[in-house]
């Protein structure tokens, strides 16, 4: 019998463990270096198969979420590519905060793409699934394969890895800043030296602080200036005793919690605090064939 719904599917975030511009492509994109960490803060789709061809959305929470947002935009791209005449209703429950740098929109497209691959009996290859995503976002291909990564080039170059399980708090302030305006600053520091997989992971194999300590986040000088919230947040990490780093393109913070670290102080008003666990796996991986 064909699947006709499926109901409370994770869209967990990432975090960047560091971001690195190495250079820009002729078209204006940037290439980027950076290792991409799953953690257990998730939105939650509920996807419902029609026999109609039309797509809907509809959110749980009050939001500003535009009515073409990537979840409808994804599922319209699987159909265009596909030639499927089925559509869906897609219920979104964002937890996630938008403008933080945690990869929350490309994830519900992740998961979108992957729901109705099921649904409509679609049987695409991880691969045609993440060739589909990256016309949608950078970040949709790394949901897509599912395993923490290294990642390159515009985010389509994934190399899966192992990273240490641990905890992070990460703190997401009210401000958020656009990330168009970040990338086409003057002040962004474009000419990184090129790193390499094997030097990350001979520095950063310990735990997850030595695997923050490598490198750093090139966007953050540029983002904490059009949103000085995003200093503020690292400050009150700091007086903790936390080393934090903006996460993507922000403004969203985040620092490795030691085992022996069981609370933190009452954040500012309006902040938003979370202690995460990493993930070795997204939970719906196994959900298309390599």
């Amino acid at each position: 019998m064909s699947l006709l719904r499926l109901y409370d599917l994770p869209a967990p975030a990432k975090v960047n463990l560091f971001l690195h511009v190495v250079g820009r492509r002729a078209d204006g994109y940037h290439l980027l270096q950076s290792v991409f960490m799953l953690i257990d803060w998730c939105d939650r789709l509920h996807v419902e198969r029609r026999g109609d061809g039309r797509i809907e959305r509809e959110d749980i929470r009050p939001g500003n979420l535009p009515a073409d947002d990537l979840c409808v935009r994804a599922a319209r791209a699987l159909q265009q590519a596909t030639g499927c005449t089925l559509g869906a209703r897609i219920t979104l429950d964002k937890h996630l905060p938008a403008q933080a740098g945690l990869g929350g929109g490309s994830s519900d497209a992740a998961t979108a793409l992957l729901a109705l691959n099921r649904l409509w009996g679609l049987n695409l290859p991880r691969a045609e699934l993440a060739r589909i995503g990256l016309a949608l976002g950078a970040d949709v291909p790394f949901f897509i394969g599912g395993r923490n990564a290294w990642v390159e080039g515009i985010g389509e170059h994934i190399t899966p890895l192992s990273l240490p399980a641990g905890r992070l708090v990460v703190v997401k302030p009210p401000g958020g800043a656009s990330t168009p305006d970040i990338f086409g600053s003057p002040a962004l520091k474009r000419d990184s030296e090129t790193a390499t997989i094997q030097g990350f992971a001979a520095n950063s194999s310990s735990n997850l602080e030595a695997c923050m300590a490598f490198g750093r986040n090139d966007l953050q000088p540029v983002a904490q200036a059009l949103c000085p919230e995003v200093g503020e947040c690292i400050d009150w990490l700091a007086s903790q005793g936390l080393s934090a780093r903006m996460s993507g393109s922000g403004t969203a913070v985040f620092a490795a919690l030691p085992e022996s670290m069981t609370a933190l102080d009452e954040a500012p008003n309006g902040w938003q605090v979370r202690v995460c666990s990493n993930m070795d796996v997204h939970p719906l991986a196994d959900w298309c064939a390599d």
